[in-house]
């Protein structure tokens, strides 16, 4: 508490001045701000450091430490956390039994040797670099001048891995579920590694890749009770760069979300709204009873391809093209296409036009439900969701990606949508620890460490019952700690 004092004092001297000053100069408002914020995060640095050397000093003097431990020598560690880099001293331990050094503060902190920065400011930089760029995640790291890397960010992201998705503690009931279907086009700067992107037939560069993104909801509903406005139903989302055998690790994740989250044997219906790309005719394979449906989007894209030259006549045009699918007649929905190729003068034009029609031919099926329109299909986001989950991140304005670093923020993406917390994920990314008191047959209890430190200890220990009787706070925060050095 003493300390705690002595900070605050020092503290609040400097605020005492900074008021003054302002008191002098009131229209310096904004100079009156930033020395009150340099303040109190001078505050927090010093409160953190403090503490933290509090807890070294505890293993320090610590009667249990002695029985495996003997100090070496005392250094300086500096990490960088949210109000900015924070240095304090820490002693370096050495093993009775086998003779390896260890820092035992960053042992039960968790720290390891490598760290710089702390995981609260790991999860600031990923929750700004997911939004918008690796440079202000760094920037976002703390409030201090001293920032990370675009270098730093990039690596943090590319080390990243990702928990495995949790299961429902009950399974929900639903009539229809659907999934949507799309991807993104990234340009990359390289694959694995700089000059490796090869030249194609056109001596353009193989530059591009695909992030693809599947979400399954549980339908549309109105943002209010008047509202034209909607918003899907409990969306959940799956994104990442999956090329050709990992494109089936994909939709078995969707099916495995699926099969934890819902009960399947209740379900109607699952359709699938899609453009009928061949990644995502593959995956419908790994789902039994799904309904592909034909996006809107590209229906209607591919009827005015078909129809655009026919000026205004277009219309009609495609009014009876939309009859035909509704009618199910293959065979006329065929004619009809070359009838209306012949009215276009150009070659390529008409080649154009059969390409059109041979889309909505070979996704017919899917064509059909679209148009029939029974009271389940919904009409399909994707577009909008490539665009809000991924391009506004991946593409809408020039980036260059390795294909790793494309792979890992479309996944950083669907996690972040999906309301994933950033610390989780940031301790998520180390071995899980060993439970405090895992190498003993049961956890000790705070009474149960005392007892043990008053019959070790003789004389002394006739105090510690004094302090069970009624702990101070000072006293319960050491004997908290102290739990965690029996584990050493």
């Amino acid at each position: 508490m003493d300390s705690i004092k002595q900070i605050w004092e020092e503290v609040e001297e400097k605020l005492v001045k900074i008021k003054e000053s302002f008191a002098k100069n009131p229209f310096e408002m904004a100079e009156f701000e930033r020395g009150v914020h340099a303040q109190f995060n001078r505050l927090e640095r010093d409160f953190i450091k403090q503490t933290l050397e509090e807890k070294d000093d505890q293993i320090r003097g610590s009667l249990k430490r002695l029985d495996n431990w003997v100090i070496v020598r005392q250094d300086t560690k500096k990490l960088l956390a949210l109000s900015g880099p924070i240095v304090f001293k820490k002693t370096l331990f050495k093993n009775k039994t086998d003779g390896h050094s260890e820092y035992l503060i960053d042992k039960i902190l968790g720290i390891e040797s490598h760290e710089r920065i702390t995981e609260a400011s790991k999860a600031q930089i990923l929750e700004e670099a997911v939004q918008t760029s690796y440079r202000r995640g760094g920037d976002a790291a703390c409030v201090s001048e001293d920032k990370v890397s675009k270098e730093t960010v990039k690596d943090i992201l590319h080390t990243l891995r990702f928990p495995e998705e949790k299961k429902a503690d009950s399974k929900k009931t639903v009539d229809y579920l659907y999934i949507d279907a799309d991807e993104d086009h990234i340009s990359l700067q390289f694959k694995e590694h700089k000059g490796d992107l090869e030249i194609g037939e056109n001596h353009w560069k193989n530059n591009c890749v695909l992030g693809k993104i599947v979400y399954v909801y549980e339908g549309i509903e109105p943002d209010s009770p008047k509202s034209k406005r909607c918003h899907l139903k409990n969306p959940h989302y799956f994104c990442g760069v999956y090329d050709g055998d990992d494109n089936a690790k994909l939709w078995d994740a969707v099916y495995n979300y699926i099969d934890d989250n819902y009960d399947v044997n209740k379900i109607t219906n699952i359709y699938l709204n899609a453009d009928g790309g061949g990644w995502i005719s593959a995956g419908k394979k790994r789902i039994d009873g799904i309904t592909t449906v034909l996006d809107g989007f590209h229906m209607q894209k591919y009827l005015l391809k078909i129809t655009g030259h026919l000026l205004d006549s277009a219309d009609d045009a495609r009014t009876k093209l939309i009859d035909i699918i509704y009618s199910g007649k293959k065979a006329k929905f065929r004619s009809e296409i070359k009838n209306i190729a012949s009215y276009s003068e150009s070659e390529s034009r008409q080649k154009k036009i059969m390409e059109a029609g041979d889309y909505i031919l070979n996704n017919w099926e899917a064509a059909r439900i679209r148009v029939i329109g029974k009271d389940a299909v919904k009409g399909c986001s994707a577009e909008g969701h490539v665009s809000h989950i991924l391009s506004d991140r991946m593409s809408s304005r020039p980036h260059g990606w390795s294909r790793i670093g494309a792979d890992k923020m479309c996944r950083l993406r669907a996690y972040y949508k999906n309301g994933g917390d950033m610390l989780e994920l940031v301790r998520y990314q180390k071995e899980e620890p060993v439970a405090a008191g895992a190498e003993y047959s049961q956890i000790l209890s705070s009474s149960e460490i005392l007892s043990s430190e008053r019959n070790k200890h003789g004389l002394v220990g006739k105090y510690y019952d004094q302090m069970n009787q009624s702990l101070s706070l000072q006293t319960k925060e050491k004997l908290y700690f102290n739990s965690q050095i029996w584990t050493l």
